[in-house]
């Protein structure tokens, strides 16, 4: 089973505006609402995928039940823990500038994530599979990246984490099965700037010798590199479409890599799929759908380069 983890989940409300006037009222001509959050993403990529997966993590109050509500309506089942303050909701404004306004979100106290680590314990078996999304919610830090990573670790479960530089430093110990920086967040993991192909892959290795099996950077319009725990080092190519909406992308990439590498243990595959779904999300409004990866995949060009 795949489970995936999201702490501080978020209804995005997106609102179309001619103009933002400070102090003044402004109206929006159009708005609607979205479930937000990376591990939410990647719960809907997975189902759209074909990949049973149990959405956890913690909500509350009106605005957690219409994640739930929208998770449901896709198909993913859902086990998250409740909190009393409801879930936060962000703020996009759409008009000639953009501008967001993010919640800190309710807090989540020792009790609370306890329930969670008493869920998971009771759940993981040896070769499931945990997608930890996100930054923190209020009450917790890095020890429960830790704690996860560690209860991982000890099940023989795939983890998988995709977060901020200082929460993967902290859990790299821990072997997570794959992580997925970016050229310039694997350069700031090293305090450097990466200027060529070799520095890509003297930093990736880099992480794998501090603990990570794999990592795959993404790198935009240049594609994607994957190093993988055979040490083998593969690229991908990025399809032909136009870029409307990069939030999601990487949450969609990384999410395509475990969908297929799941059912294949082929990395040359699961990469091709990995830089399909994350273009397929770059292409689209929303989440990318499977007729499209289906569509993008292939455009892709999977090449070993050792």
């Amino acid at each position: 089973m795949i489970y995936t983890i999201t702490f501080n989940p978020a209804v995005d409300l997106v609102m179309q505006v001619d103009d933002i006037k400070l102090g003044d009222l402004n109206r929006s001509h159009e708005d609607h609402y979205v479930a937000g959050g990376k591990g939410i993403n990647a719960s809907v990529v997975f189902q759209r995928l074909g990949k049973e997966n149990i959405a956890t993590g913690f909500i509350g109050g009106f605005s957690g039940q219409f994640i739930i509500d929208e998770l449901e309506a896709e198909g993913v089942n859902t086990h998250f823990i409740e909190l009393d303050q409801p879930t936060r909701i962000n703020v996009k404004l759409k008009g000639p500038q953009e501008t967001e306004i993010n919640a800190q979100g309710p807090r989540v106290d020792a009790d609370k994530f306890q329930e969670l680590m008493t869920y998971l314990n009771e759940e993981l078996t040896e070769n499931d599979t945990v997608f930890l999304a996100g930054n923190a919610a209020p009450g917790l830090d890095e020890e429960a990246y830790i704690r996860i990573a560690k209860l991982c670790l000890e099940k023989k479960v795939n983890f998988v984490l995709d977060s901020n530089k200082q929460l993967l430093k902290a859990c790299l110990e821990y072997k997570p099965f794959i992580i997925k920086p970016n050229r310039e967040e694997l350069g700031e993991l090293f305090e450097t700037q990466i200027e060529s192909d070799a520095d890509l892959i003297k930093y990736a290795k880099a992480l794998q010798e501090a603990g990570a099996l794999n990592v795959l950077v993404s790198l935009g319009g240049d594609g994607s590199l994957l190093l993988t725990e055979a040490g083998d080092i593969y690229r991908a190519n990025v399809p032909t479409g136009k870029v409307i909406n990069s939030v999601g992308a990487g949450d969609s990439m990384l999410s395509g890599f475990i969908s297929a590498y799941v059912e294949s243990k082929d990395y040359a595959e699961s990469l091709k799929i990995a830089a399909a779904t994350g273009s397929g999300t770059a292409f689209s409004v929303g989440i990318t759908t499977k007729d499209l990866v289906e569509e993008l995949v292939d455009q892709i060009v999977v090449k070993k380069e050792n």
